[in-house]
């Protein structure tokens, strides 16, 4: 007999919500907004993920309260131990399964990316709005990051390359730095005429400071045109992650083993060709048996075949759920 699953993917951008089956079969899905603890506070964040989970039981054809055997919620900003288990007390609180497991949202896209028929055994590295890199093994050990931007040693992802780009923009029209064309193409982006004006704008909130994360498609941009200052920040972006995929490689002592290396995220899922070329050529130098794979299939995906983990489903189960997403 088989057992239900509650499926979580909760980015900071949006939230993905899946109800499946005893036998793999999706039943109710239903999308919400991001999920940002740390901006609004944990028990509004949850009641967030509460009306997403209600609109997948609906959809799914309930009308009252209802419970799985299981709750799988991959979550962003659950970057520390500390934080998954205090978010893991708020969702058992709110009674949707019997029991709860949160990971990092980055462990969706690993699970997720591993081939059909593969233990969970690999690493993978999201570059999205932030960074991340996490590994698993099928005994149970993980390789992991605090992830929580330059306070822990983080560089890059969508944010951190706007600001890369910024910073260099700045410095061209001043003077004090070399001539880049993301003077020119930065501002014009939002329709202003200068570096000055839209550092004003954001200063000043006229434009979003959530708009600014559009900045990091305009740089690679730019790189794609030639220009050599932002063709430096792609490469900088590559080696750091492959630097990620090869730590976590070392800890989990996968570096001498044929592993999956799976790469997730928007800046990643985007294939620009000058960063896909990077990290190849980079991993293959530097972790030669590293087997790179873009995922294309939902996080949610992940979630729901980590809660399968839990529960000991069968391969057929597995084999349903996969066929239900794309790029599975």
């Amino acid at each position: 007999m088989g057992m239900s699953v509650l499926a979580i993917d909760a980015g900071n951008s949006k939230t993905d919500v899946a109800l499946i089956g005893p036998d793999g079969t999706v039943l109710g899905t239903a999308r919400g907004g991001g999920f940002r603890p740390p901006a609004v506070g944990v028990r509004a964040a949850v009641d967030a993920l509460a009306d997403a989970v209600d609109r997948a039981w609906a959809a799914a054809g309930n009308t009252g309260p209802a419970a799985v055997d299981h709750v799988s919620a991959c979550l962003a900003n659950a970057d520390l131990p500390v934080e998954e288990r205090q978010l893991a007390r708020a969702l058992a609180a709110r009674g949707w399964g019997g029991t709860v497991r949160v990971h990092n949202d980055t462990f969706a896209i690993l699970r997720a990316g591993l081939p059909r028929g593969a233990e969970p055994r690999g690493v993978a590295v999201v570059c999205g709005a932030g960074i991340n890199c996490v590994g698993m093994t099928p005994d149970g050990r993980t390789a992991r990051f605090p992830a929580l931007g330059k306070i822990s040693g983080d560089w890059g992802g969508g944010g951190g390359l706007a600001d890369e780009a910024l910073w260099f923009a700045a410095r061209a029209e001043d003077g004090r730095g070399e001539p880049t064309a993301l003077a020119r193409a930065l501002p014009e982006h939002f329709g202003l005429e200068s570096v000055y004006a839209l550092i004003e704008a954001l200063h000043l909130e006229h434009v979003a400071p959530a708009r600014r994360h559009e900045l990091a498609p305009v740089l690679f941009a730019v790189a794609a045109d030639g220009d050599p200052v932002a063709r430096s920040l792609v490469d900088r972006q590559a080696e750091e992650i492959v630097a990620l995929a090869v730590v976590a490689l070392e800890r989990l002592d996968l570096l001498d083993e044929e592993t999956p290396v799976l790469l997730g995220g928007s800046v990643l899922a985007a294939r620009h060709p000058q960063l896909d070329d990077g990290v190849v050529t980079l991993l293959a130098a530097r972790a030669p048996k590293a087997v790179p794979l873009v995922v294309a299939a939902s996080p949610v995906l992940g979630a729901g075949l980590l809660g399968l983990d839990e529960v000991g489903a069968s391969a057929e189960v597995f084999e349903r759920l996969r066929g239900q997403y794309p790029g599975a």
